[in-house]
Order: C-alpha cells, then sequence, then structure tokens
C-alpha cells in the first residue's frame, strides 16, 4: 500500500469514522519500509495524547489495526477510568460486534471484562478481503468492521457527546413568529451504530426496511431505547442487544406519542390492528 494509494483513501476514510463515532477524525501517513501505514486520533486531541488507531497492510489482502496510547495520553486514560458503568458496557459491546473473522485481541485481558487503566492498553485486529487491500470497498469493509467500533467504543468511554439543535414551536399560537432552540446532546451516533450492527435496518414494529422503499434515500431507520434510563428503579448492566430496537421515524414518533411512559412495541402493533413478527 504506497503514501499516495493511503492519501487517495483519507477523505473516504475520514467521513467513515467520523459518521459512525460522532467525532472529528485526523489521520497522517506514516512510513513502513516499503509500504506505508496510517495513523487515525480524535482531531481535538494531538496524536499523542489519546488513543490512536493505527491501520496497515498485512500481505497483499489484509489490513492490520492496532488501537493504543499516545506516550502524553495519561489525562485522558484517568478520564476514561472514570466512565460510568453505562458507557463502559456500551463500549464493550461495540467492540464485541465486531465480526469473528477479524481476530481482535486485547493482550492480558479477556473481551467481556477489559478495561483501559493505563498507557500500556493495546487492541490487535486483522480482516483479510477477497481482493486487494488496497481498493476502496476493502478500506470501507475495514473502518465500518473494525476501526469505526473501535474509535466509537474509545468515544464512548471519553465521553464525547454529539449536539443537537432543535426548535421547539409547540407553544407558538397561530401567527407566532417566536421560536425556542433547544440544544441536547446525544449520543446516537454510537447508539444507531451498535443497534444496527446487532437487530438490522428492520423496523421492529411494522417490519418496513427504509431502504428498499427509498433507495438511496432509505437509511431512515432511528434507534430506540426500549426502557428509558430515567425509569429505572435502580441501576442495571446495560445490554444492547435487549434494550435497544430500531424502528422507523413513524413508529418511533408513535412510540413516544404517550409520556412520561412511551408505548412498548407491542402496543404500538396493537394499535396499527395487526402484529408483526
Amino acid at each position: 500500500m504506497t503514501r499516495e494509494m493511503l492519501k487517495n483513501h483519507t477523505d473516504l476514510i475520514s467521513s467513515e469514522i467520523a459518521e459512525g463515532t460522532g467525532a472529528g477524525i485526523a489521520l497522517a501517513t506514516r512510513p513502513e519500509g516499503f509500504r506505508t501505514g496510517l495513523d487515525i486520533w480524535f482531531s481535538d486531541l494531538e496524536r499523542n495524547r489519546g488513543p490512536v488507531v493505527e491501520l496497515r497492510p498485512k500481505g497483499l489482502k489484509s489490513h492490520q489495526v492496532e488501537l493504543r496510547f499516545g506516550n502524553f495520553a495519561r489525562p485522558i486514560i484517568e478520564q476514561i477510568s472514570e466512565a460510568p458503568d453505562e458507557d463502559i458496557e456500551l463500549a464493550r459491546s461495540l467492540i464485541e460486534s465486531i465480526k469473528a473473522e477479524a481476530k481482535v485481541a486485547i493482550p492480558g485481558q479477556t473481551m467481556d471484562g477489559w478495561l483501559v487503566s493505563d498507557g500500556r492498553f493495546r487492541m490487535h485486529a486483522t480482516l483479510r478481503h477477497a481482493e486487494s487491500s488496497d481498493n476502496p470497498e476493502a478500506m470501507i469493509a475495514t473502518c465500518r468492521e473494525v476501526i469505526v467500533p473501535m474509535m466509537a467504543a474509545m468515544a464512548e468511554l471519553i465521553g464525547y457527546d454529539v449536539m443537537v439543535v432543535e426548535v421547539d414551536d409547540d407553544d407558538n399560537l397561530e401567527g407566532a413568529v417566536t421560536k425556542r432552540e433547544i440544544t441536547r446532546r446525544e449520543r446516537n451516533p454510537r447508539n444507531r451504530l451498535l443497534c444496527l450492527r446487532i437487530h438490522g435496518h428492520t423496523c421492529k414494529s411494522c417490519g418496513l426496511i427504509p431502504s428498499s422503499l427509498y433507495g438511496t434515500a432509505g437509511s431512515i431507520i432511528e434507534v430506540h431505547h426500549l426502557q428509558p434510563l430515567s425509569s429505572l428503579g435502580e441501576p442495571r448492566k446495560y445490554d444492547p442487544r435487549t434494550d435497544l430496537a430500531p424502528l422507523c421515524p413513524n413508529c418511533h414518533r408513535a412510540v413516544h406519542t404517550r409520556k412520561p411512559t412511551p408505548y412498548s412495541i407491542l402496543e404500538i402493533q396493537s394499535l396499527m390492528g395487526e402484529h408483526v413478527d
């Protein structure tokens, strides 16, 4: 993989990872003998002050990925050590969602109980492709299947939030022009990523696959928390397999028309007048 080939792929790699993690991404090539590797990190951190993913070729058809921490990442590692249990479980689930053929390994730790405790933390993966690792399809596959879950897990532990600005016009009277903007924080990019990796793109309520109806404009599937965290009587382990579900926008809006307790998916199906598996 030559430096020029990697340079041609940096925009593609950056956009794939930024979309999946909900965080800004920076990249730089690094020489590796006759071939070249690529370092990827969060743009608001210097390369040596946070997690870095190194992407490099292995043979002609494989990509090797290593996640490590920079030499001056101690403040970020201390921040990660204070991550709440829910964020830790989501981070672990993101890593667990990586396909088995990528051969993810965390030296010295188990896959279901790993923690970032110091700068010696490492995570390795190797993904083999059917064709050359130089082509865009192979790059996209490595990003989506390996690098995005790894960096999304780190983003969750660090606590990156996505800022969403909404306009609330519920209080507007007819003819009024005043609107109120509400800024809220959410981690939907990473919840969405994990939910769709586990459950697919079919609405769990009505069975619609938006992409089959809308084509290239059909990635309009939303992520629903089956039990709002605010309604929990006491903390419990977060399980994305049972706590998250993909819903089409109509069903998601319908679920939340009842407050403070949203309708269940079964109740929405009943209201639709038919049961959908």
